[in-house]
């Protein structure tokens, strides 16, 4: 793979697409572990504590490469290392978060706002000091909705976008040497839709019978799909429902929604010493609202202008 000059991210995005297929992999697509790759090296920010987050890329590093919760990440991470090769101007942090939301754009998903600007622990030990503890942050699939509201509350994520993000659940499949669990959401699992909120609507779920974790599951289309208690709790709970029936009534709302959540988890604990989308996501953040739903910070810019890379400070 070639190097493409200092700061050219769409030489980047295409650099990116070109690593997508990938014939020997899940479903011949890198998209699918790609996102999830993005989603959990953000999602383990705490608002309490103010660790974890996008920044730094300590996926790399045990515990966090090891944590049982990123089962299969090594490869989305292995997928990614020739343009990091060809390119070594860009850090990992950056890197994950673009492929994340280029991968989205290219299984028809919408656009979503990205700025440069995260660095990379350079050692395990810079990890551990600054990282601390972020173990069981991440989601459990066979808990219910009080888990779900705990995990995103914890990052300043409202109702309406926890339901908007679990919608990545359009995209990729369980392993059962991974998580456990094991099975497919959709019936195409590299195109992002709202195939995920109509499914859950339908009446079609029974338990599966066998020696796996609990979980659900359907024959659609002649396909087996799967759905876990966290995606149950969607419509099993009374507030999480009306923004499951809005999504699977109108696809446009869901990717503006999603777009803007997806957003603001791949800037959670990104420090920028600027006042424009990097502050709008912190504030978002406190107030536990959606980026649209938020009131620009004082002296903040278009908060989904481009801007150059700024270095963050580890």
């Amino acid at each position: 793979m070639s190097a493409v000059k200092e700061g050219d991210y769409d030489g980047i995005r295409e650099q990116i697409r070109g690593i997508m297929k990938q014939p020997g992999y899940d479903d011949g697509s890198a998209g699918p572990v790609l996102v999830r790759l993005a989603w959990h090296a953000s999602g383990n920010f705490s608002l309490v504590e103010h660790t974890g987050g996008s920044n730094g890329a300590g996926m790399r590093f045990p515990p966090e490469s090891v944590d049982p919760a990123n089962a299969g990440l090594h490869h989305a991470i292995s997928f990614c290392l020739p343009i990091q090769a060809a390119n070594p101007w860009l850090s990992h942090s950056d890197l994950w978060t673009l492929a994340g939301i280029t991968a989205i754009e290219a299984m028809g998903g919408p656009k979503i706002p990205w700025e440069p600007g995260r660095t990379d622990y350079s050692t395990a030990e810079a990890a551990a000091e600054h990282r601390g503890d972020i173990s069981e942050r991440l989601p459990d699939g066979a808990l219910g909705a009080d888990h779900i509201r705990e995990v995103f509350g914890r990052m300043g994520f409202s109702d309406r976008e926890i339901v908007a993000l679990s919608g990545a659940h359009a995209l990729g499949r369980c392993h059962e040497d991974r998580s456990g669990f094991e099975g497919q959401w959709v019936v195409n699992p590299i195109r992002f839709s709202n195939q995920y909120y109509k499914l859950l609507l339908r009446d079609i779920w029974k338990p599966r019978k066998w020696d796996g974790p609990f979980q659900y599951e359907a024959t659609v289309a002649g396909t087996k799909l799967m759905m876990l208690p966290t995606d149950m709790a969607l419509v099993q709970d009374p507030k999480f429902k009306p923004w499951v029936e809005k999504y699977a009534a109108d696809q446009d709302l869901f990717f503006k929604d999603f777009s803007m959540a997806f957003a603001k988890l791949i800037e959670l604990g990104v420090e920028r010493d600027d006042t424009g989308f990097a502050q709008l996501v912190k504030k978002a953040a406190r107030e536990g609202k959606p980026l649209d739903q938020t009131a620009q910070p004082s002296g903040g810019g278009c908060p989904f202008a481009g801007g150059k890379k700024r270095d963050a400070k580890l």
